[in-house]
């Protein structure tokens, strides 16, 4: 399900002239983008364009200065957590915690770390280590995981919740080629029995027009909002990055061409 298949349902995010300070420093500012149910949104810019920032900002955790942020249908920081799943970049959990893995996609369900862990959390928890592949990591403890492998408990952990709204902070990192295509089809499919929006930042250009339905660009302001193939055309790609490096060498559509 895309946007033409939803366009009569309430948006799931709506910003207008969006802006964010961080102290005195502009973060974001006149961002007006709109993602329907059912939507796969990739964000795409540079280091310090405020990709992480927006966020924050969409889980509530930031103020923005100005405009107006909707997230499923309230502000953002009176949306229900209950219905956003979250999987950060950067995982803050300790390694040498003596836990399942089974126990970190409860702790998705309870919002804290569960001492016991009750039948029907199983269950639900199972079920969900089932969708992302990872049924067979319930029981291993999440220090004897690869990083492909604890992305795809976190991906469980977020997903428990059955969320209207996935939030994803470059999903790919640790993640070898193979894993990162079985990833992508998991969400595709995932979006298209349950109608979840989902909201990508990456760094991954080719990703981000095969797999997604829009792009956000941005460098602090916004760039582009819209198709992929419009998006990340090569002048954009420049305003953004300030210039097209040697991993970059073909434009998106040599790109998407040359892998597909």
């Amino acid at each position: 399900m895309n946007a033409e298949a939803s366009n009569k349902q309430p948006p799931v995010l709506e910003a207008n002239q969006l802006g964010v300070r961080l102290g005195t420093y502009q973060a974001l500012k006149e961002l007006s983008f709109s993602v329907a149910k059912g939507d796969f949104v990739a964000v795409v810019g540079p280091n310090g364009a405020g990709k992480s920032t927006l966020l924050s900002t969409l889980l509530g955790l930031q103020k923005h200065v100005h405009g107006e942020l909707r997230v499923l249908g309230k502000e953002a920081k009176d949306a229900d957590p209950g219905k956003i799943g979250y999987v950060p970049q950067i995982k803050t959990l300790d390694r040498r915690f003596p836990a399942q893995a089974l126990e970190l996609v409860v702790s998705g369900m309870r919002q804290r770390w569960p001492g016991r862990v009750a039948e029907s959390e199983r269950r639900a928890a199972l079920d969900a280590l089932k969708a992302t592949g990872a049924e067979h990591l319930a029981t291993r403890a999440i220090g004897e995981l690869s990083g492909g492998e604890l992305q795809r408990v976190y991906l469980a952990r977020c997903l428990v919740k059955k969320p209207d709204l996935v939030l994803l902070d470059e999903p790919a990192t640790g993640i070898d080629a193979i894993g990162e295509a079985d990833m992508f089809l998991l969400l595709e499919t995932m979006q298209k029995e349950t109608g979840m929006a989902v909201v990508m930042v990456t760094h991954d250009w080719y990703a981000s027009c095969h797999h997604c339905h829009k792009v956000l660009l941005l460098n602090r302001v916004q760039l582009g909002f819209g198709d992929p193939m419009t998006v990340l055309s090569e002048d954009n790609l420049r305003r953004a990055f300030g210039h097209i490096g040697h991993t970059h060498a073909m434009n998106v559509k040599e790109a998407v061409k040359f892998h597909g």
